[in-house]
């Protein structure tokens, strides 16, 4: 795979007319990000992260997990297609579309060699700023999760086991890194 490719002083409109080509475009404050179709490691990586979350989910009814390909708009030069992410619910129920989306609960990207600098830099800076209360960054090659929160200026490195609690009155989500990551490189 390539490197991330950037272009600056874009907005969304522009945006809107890149071509359907299997590479993933997003904006963030303007800067194009271009990175090529993931590798199936990274797409069965994010599977499996997402039928966890997903259960989780459900069985709380947190909110709504959404898998790539799904676009999240901030502005006029922002919006950013994360391999997963939660949303929380709406007066009590799930958004009917993305326009109903009020902030996320958790992004998550698996990274890729292409696609490293700006998931852990760039993207990475605008959940926080967004004050999205949890980024996960999947490192496949080092077999751990970073989680970012907002107002961290170094993640936690997580490699036994991952917790995420996103409403107080329900049991974490616990998710076993070893056997995740045995599950999904086959080892």
């Amino acid at each position: 795979m390539g490197m991330v490719e950037t272009a600056r002083d874009w907005t969304v409109e522009r945006w809107r007319e890149l071509p359907a080509d299997g590479n993933r475009y997003e904006l963030v404050d303007g800067e194009l990000l271009v990175t090529p179709s993931p590798a199936l490691p990274h797409q069965l990586a994010s599977f499996e992260l997402a039928r966890l979350i997903a259960d989780y989910v459900e069985r709380f009814r947190v909110g709504l997990t959404v898998i790539a390909p799904a676009d999240v708009h901030y502005d006029d030069r922002t919006v950013v297609e994360p391999d997963i992410f939660v949303a929380p619910p709406l007066e009590g129920r799930r958004p009917r579309s993305y326009a109903d989306l009020d902030g996320l609960l958790l992004a998550v990207e698996v990274i890729s060699p292409s696609s490293a600098r700006a998931d852990r830099i760039t993207k990475r800076r605008l959940y926080q700023r967004q004050r999205v209360p949890e980024y996960w960054i999947v490192d496949l090659d080092a077999r751990l999760v970073e989680r970012w929160r907002p107002d961290d200026d170094r993640p936690e490195l997580l490699s036994e086991r991952l917790d995420w609690q996103p409403a107080p009155q329900h049991p974490p989500l616990s998710v076993s890194l070893s056997a995740y990551f045995r599950k999904v490189l086959r080892d």
